[in-house]
């Protein structure tokens, strides 16, 4: 069974920071890029960042670059993605789905995990 599962968010303070997990089984995880989108309430959904299959190429929105890194650890079949410097207009549910490194479009696997939400308040 194809399943990705987020884990991570919180309620943080402006100026804190996140780690976001995002664990997969059902597929060689190896073979796809995996990417984290963002929905907050009354908006579009909007890719966050996304990184290949062997991890040597990542892609950033420009509203999270420079504040956010995605990694991953293939053995454990996990992605990750560090936020930092976390603003209130980063508040949404915090998705992973496979994704195309270039253009930040989810792929043809169509899998979605339940999300993780994420509040930035004081």
């Amino acid at each position: 069974q194809l399943q990705l599962v987020e884990s991570g968010g919180g309620l943080v303070q402006p100026g804190g920071s996140l780690r976001l997990s995002c664990s997969a089984s059902g597929f060689i995880f190896s073979n796809y890029g995996i990417g984290w989108f963002r929905q907050a309430p009354g908006k579009e959904r909007e890719a966050v960042s996304c990184i290949s299959g062997d991890g040597h190429s990542t892609n950033y929105a420009d509203s999270v670059k420079g504040r956010s890194t995605i990694s991953r650890d293939n053995a454990k079949n996990t992605v990750y993605l560090q936020m930092n410097s976390l603003k209130p207009e980063d508040t949404a549910v915090y998705y992973c789905t496979d994704c195309v490194v270039r253009t930040m479009r989810p792929g043809f696997l169509d899998i979605w995990g339940p999300g993780t939400p994420v509040t930035v308040s004081s």
